[in-house]
């Protein structure tokens, strides 16, 4: 078996690349998806934020307003607080799903898609940290000009928006990622670095390299 996580900064391709390895065979587990699933009415997350935050970030339908708690998080500065409570819940989660797939293909490679595998300051309920719960780190790169076109694109999901809506974009994605770690930071604690500031094929061309490097492993 293999634990591999998988991350980068925003708009570096971590989904795009987790697509190339998941054509090759690796298992992947996203945590934004793991993370929205525990945001469900009922969920821990959902429990856990409206007993921080409040009912204000409550929807009439009763289900969390993302927007709010995005605000809150990356606008008042509170993103600790979010994570504080979200993060220690998803990385469980995380561990217990890989457990579950190792049970039944012990020779699989396990790849958690996460872009703040580093960033993290929460633990899993028995204490694992990211150099316990992984076997090897890939990082996707690319340039910030890159990562910030990319969110802006993904966030106007193909609409016209006005330059005030696109410096407004722009603005958000710099905040952003001036709260995660340097890519150079992060080179230096990964096994692996793929860089995805150009073509597709280029991406492609390193995951098929480095695929085989991660079965041998496994």
């Amino acid at each position: 078996m293999l634990r591999v996580g998988l991350t980068g900064g925003l708009g570096s391709g971590k989904s795009t690349t987790a697509k190339l390895f998941a054509a090759q065979g690796a298992h992947i587990l996203q945590s934004d998806a793991i993370g929205r699933e525990l945001m469900e009415l009922g969920q821990p997350i959902y429990e856990g934020m409206i007993a921080h935050f409040g009912p204000g970030v409550v929807l009439a339908d009763g289900t969390l307003d993302r927007a709010a708690l995005a605000r809150i998080a990356f606008t008042e500065g509170r993103v600790e607080e979010l994570n504080a409570i979200a993060h220690p819940l998803v990385i469980a989660r995380q561990m217990e799903l890989t457990e579950k797939i190792f049970q039944q293909r012990p020779h699989a490679v396990v790849m958690v898609e996460s872009a703040l595998i580093f960033e993290t300051h929460y633990v899993a309920a028995d204490g694992s940290r990211w150099q316990s719960r992984f076997d090897r780190i890939i990082l996707v790169t690319a340039p910030e000009e890159v990562k910030v076109a990319r969110f802006v694109a993904r966030s106007s999901a193909g609409k016209t928006i006005s330059e005030e809506q696109r410096a407004e974009l722009e603005a958000e994605a710099r905040r952003r990622l001036a709260q995660q770690i340097s890519d150079e930071q992060k080179a230096a604690l990964s096994d692996y670095v793929l860089t995805n500031g150009g073509a597709l094929t280029e991406l492609e061309w390193q995951v098929d390299q480095l695929w085989p490097i991660l079965e041998a492993a496994a």
